[in-house]
């Protein structure tokens, strides 16, 4: 039998996580309903291995799932039509300078899916995150309009991928290209892809066990913040 999923308050943003070996194996991962997407509730819920994904209508669910897809940044493996279009340099990529623009663009409905995860709740949540210094985004620009790009969370050296969009083929690979050699050049030691997809295996991710994960965020998380390696892209 399941065990039952705990119920956040969401007037209690120090409410603890249940332990994440509580998830359940179906749906994988899923751990917890309700809370709040407080700044405070979600950084908490990245350093336990956690993040948030609901649809609209639905409350607030939180989920680790096992294996977790991540991406090594020095296993990193383009294609090579990617190493291709990288060289002719079609798109001139930037970091932070279309935060509101990249989300949005991510938050619209996918031709393969109905609807979005990304609800209005969840682009407040990281739009004030991104203000606070914890979120960032890349920008893949082809003659000043943007062709792609992406976001995620930053704590420590673990760079937490949240989601991709692209209007050009290959501008968000682009942009991830580049975001993958600035978090080399800044001693990166992890990228946090949550969920299998072809897309991210075929640039290097791979699964590991969610025992494994947590005892890397453990050590990368407490790493010295690198918030002015960001101001300075």
């Amino acid at each position: 039998m399941e065990p039952l999923l705990t119920l956040l308050d969401p007037d209690l943003p120090d409410q603890e996580f249940p332990p994440v070996e509580k998830a359940l194996k179906e749906p994988d991962g899923l751990l917890a309903v309700g809370g709040c997407l407080s700044p405070q509730r979600i950084i908490s819920a990245y350093r336990h291995g956690i993040f948030p994904w609901y649809s609209p209508g639905e409350p607030i669910l939180w989920w680790s799932p096992d294996p977790r897809l991540v991406l090594f940044p020095n296993k990193f493996s383009p294609s090579r039509s990617l190493r291709k279009t990288l060289r002719r340099q079609v798109f001139r990529v930037t970091f932070d300078t279309a935060f509101d623009d990249v989300i949005s663009a991510c938050s619209a409905a996918r031709k393969d899916a109905e609807g979005t995860w990304i609800t209005p709740e969840m682009q407040q949540a990281y739009r004030q995150l991104h203000q606070l210094g914890f979120a960032h985004s890349v920008e893949a620009w082809c003659n000043e309009e943007l062709a792609g790009g992406l976001y995620g969370v930053v704590i420590g050296h673990v760079f937490f991928g949240e989601s991709m969009f692209h209007r050009q083929r290959d501008a968000s690979k682009v942009a991830f290209a580049h975001l993958v050699q600035a978090l080399l050049h800044w001693r990166y030691q992890l990228i946090d892809c949550q969920v299998r997809t072809p897309h991210l295996f075929s640039l290097g991710a791979e699964e590991i066990s969610r025992e494994h994960f947590l005892r890397l965020l453990g050590k990368c998380c407490q790493s010295p913040a690198s918030e002015k390696a960001w101001q300075h892209r």
